[in-house]
């Protein structure tokens, strides 16, 4: 699957007025499908006591399904409002192993301006799996779940 036929099927799923949760969930299983390095993908949504809380995911179970901001590279990536390549992870000091067969991973933040509403999380088990090809998919994504982050605070301001 491409990048853009996965934008078209989650469009497809917002005009069918498929639940918020749903759209989450397609969006990661398209994530993962994007690329055969992709071992483990999941969203983690930010919440405003600074906890990173873990949505839906594609790959084994994790033990961590609650990050701080600042914690490990997911709450890092938050706390530098920054997305993060990190082509070794065995290289990190503060990394939050969620398997031991993880060499690499990837953070991408889902945001508006400097409102960070979650992130894409990828694992990898090959050392630097993260080219620029699959940033920049990852990223659309992104981009495009932020714009359904914001359609869902203002529906929730209007009630």
């Amino acid at each position: 699957m491409s990048v853009d036929d996965l934008i078209r099927q989650l469009d497809e799923q917002v005009a069918t007025g498929a639940p918020f949760e749903a759209v989450l969930e397609a969006a990661v299983r398209g994530t993962h499908q994007l690329d055969p390095r992709f071992d483990w993908t999941g969203i983690y949504e930010l919440f405003p006591d600074d906890v990173l809380r873990l949505g839906p995911f594609v790959g084994s179970a994790t033990d961590h399904v609650f990050i701080g901001v600042g914690t490990g590279v997911c709450g890092t990536a938050v706390a530098e409002k920054r997305n993060l390549n990190i082509p070794d992870v065995r290289l990190i000091t503060n990394y939050l192993a969620c398997s031991s067969a993880t060499r690499s991973e990837l953070v991408v933040l889902i945001r508006s301006g400097d409102v960070i509403h979650a992130q894409i999380d990828i694992d990898s088990h090959q050392v630097a799996a993260f080219d620029e090809q699959a940033m920049a998919n990852v990223q659309r994504v992104a981009d495009w779940l932020a714009r359904r982050y914001e359609a869902r605070a203002a529906a929730d301001a209007r009630h």
